[in-house]
């Protein structure tokens, strides 16, 4: 008996030093959190010096170089890791436009989709609406030279369908058109001529109808009506066979609605003699362009070969800065990167900050990892990836089998600012998806790697809107609110770690529903 106490006393003492080794990582973790905080300058650099980040720009490629240089300076490990290559690449530069009338002018408010034309310089023309069939295309023809071209359908961020499904769709509904306008002109005879009342029938509508012919006969650009604030994507039909031979060739522009309205009044109703003036500045990068998976690493002691994840997408629309789509990930992971590293915490499971390319082109970057690193996923703990607003954690929701630890691991959160309470409670076990779905981590789900994430909460009422900024031209370094964003890479920071030191692995059970 004596034996055996003794070799318990042993076992305890020698645990000691660990356990204090670590509630004193912890506690340096809080007061450098609280003390220098450095997660707004992270995404001051990444939104404002870089700006807008879809692969593919040279924008992305100085943002991930960048986050490689800050990980050294830290004395993590880190590398780029090619998750796929672009046909060709895309930068945007500085646009403007303007209406110009006798009697007035207005700045024009409007945006275009990434990997779409820019003007060739200013360019300044006439504007007409759009043919709907063949009979007005041959009218109008030699007017669409040098013209702007007003179109239908309302943008939905994405530029015009340029597809050999769209072109289909085009032929389909331009012999249907041509049909209604014969029937048309009998409705028109039979009202003239036995003084009838019938109506028109009304002609279908697809966004650039005539898209090649009026380019072949010589259109600056397409001009389409947008909601504000105005969203614009990229073009998603035409990405993965577009090659610097056959980008778009004339401007695809999304107008403030108000704006349009105006200048639709001003074509249809008063015949105004007017121009507008456009300058945008998209340029193409001769292909292919590889893009990469950034990919930090503190190596475990005990058990190098499990993990725990920290994870936001570091690419972005590039109508305005990715600020917080995804800033949010991307400032406070890395802040807790450096956090975790100044603390001198020596974890017992590796943790790997991941920032992941092309998530808005598809979850590129995330499936690239998955399938090059399939040795992995059964040892990861969990994957903490952040990709949402920018209110802080207030709990986190786990599976009864991983309460206990939870509650331990986010114990220490209480003392890093009584505004923010956080609570840790039990989530029912979840359909184990089968594809992935709008986020990089639901392509480990698919995998069956738990994915547990911070439920946030705008405590003090900032009144942020997802809705307002999410893939639009509001999406900036502005719209974040910095003690939220702080105190997230603090709890990022310990709570990642309280994981990768736990004696076991975290347990799978409970998570998705068995099958």
């Amino acid at each position: 008996m004596k034996k055996i106490y003794l070799l318990v006393a042993a076992i305890f003492a020698l645990s000691l030093p660990i356990t204090e080794a670590q509630n004193a990582a912890i506690k340096k973790i809080i007061e450098i959190g609280k003390t220098d905080n450095r997660t707004m300058e992270h995404l001051d650099i990444l939104t404002n010096r870089f700006g807008g980040r879809p692969i593919g720009s040279d924008a992305y490629e100085n943002a991930a170089a960048w986050m490689v240089r800050e990980y050294q300076k830290w004395g993590l490990d880190v590398k780029l890791e090619e998750a796929g290559t672009l046909g060709v690449g895309f930068n945007r530069g500085p646009w403007f436009g303007k209406l110009l009338s006798h009697d007035h002018g207005m700045t024009l408010h409007f945006a275009t989709p990434s990997y779409t034309s820019g003007t060739k310089g200013v360019q300044r023309g006439h504007v007409l609406f759009e043919p709907k069939t063949q009979e007005e295309f041959d009218a109008m023809k030699n007017r669409l030279h040098g013209a702007w071209v007003l179109i239908s359908g309302q943008n939905t961020g994405w530029p015009i369908d340029r597809s050999a499904t769209g072109d289909s769709t085009r032929q389909a509904i331009k012999k249907e058109n041509d049909e209604i306008a014969k029937r048309n002109a009998e409705l028109r005879r039979r009202n003239w001529e036995n003084d009838e009342k019938n109506e028109m029938i009304p002609l279908k509508e697809f966004p650039a109808l005539f898209y090649q012919e009026m380019v072949d006969a010589g259109v600056l650009g397409f001009i389409q009506s947008s909601s504000v604030p105005i969203r614009a994507l990229y073009d998603r039909k035409m990405i993965d066979s577009m090659t610097f031979d056959n980008v778009p060739e004339v401007p695809d522009i999304k107008l403030d609605e108000h704006q349009f309205d105006i200048i639709a009044q001003m074509v249809r109703e008063r015949r105004e003699d007017f121009l507008l003036e456009f300058d945008i500045r998209n340029h193409f990068k001769l292909g292919p362009i590889p893009y990469h998976n950034v990919v930090a690493s503190i190596r475990g002691t005990k058990y190098p070969d499990e993990y725990v994840i920290i994870s936001g997408h570091l690419d972005s629309f590039d109508s305005a800065t990715g600020g917080i789509d995804c800033g949010t990930g991307i400032g406070p992971m890395m802040e807790a990167a450096r956090l975790i590293a100044q603390s001198g915490a020596k974890p017992k499971r590796t943790i790997l900050f991941i920032a992941f390319a092309g998530e808005e082109f598809g979850l590129l970057g995330a499936k690239a990892y998955c399938k090059t690193h399939p040795e992995q996923l059964p040892k990861i703990s969990n994957m903490f990836n952040r990709d949402g607003g920018p209110e802080p954690p207030v709990g986190i929701r786990v599976s009864q089998a991983m309460y206990d630890d939870f509650v331990k691991i986010c114990e220490p959160i209480k003392d890093i600012n009584p505004d923010f309470p956080f609570e840790v409670s039990v989530c029912p076990p979840r359909e184990r998806p089968t594809t992935p779905g709008g986020v990089d981590a639901e392509v480990f789900a698919v995998e069956g790697v738990p994915t547990y994430t911070f439920t946030t909460k705008d405590i003090k009422g900032y009144n942020f809107s997802y809705g307002e900024i999410w893939h639009t031209e509001r999406d900036l370094y502005t719209k974040n609110i910095p003690e939220y964003q702080e105190h997230t890479a603090i709890v990022t920071a310990i709570v990642a770690l309280g994981v990768a030191n736990l004696d076991k692995q975290l347990p799978r059970e409970g998570v998705f529903k068995e099958e």
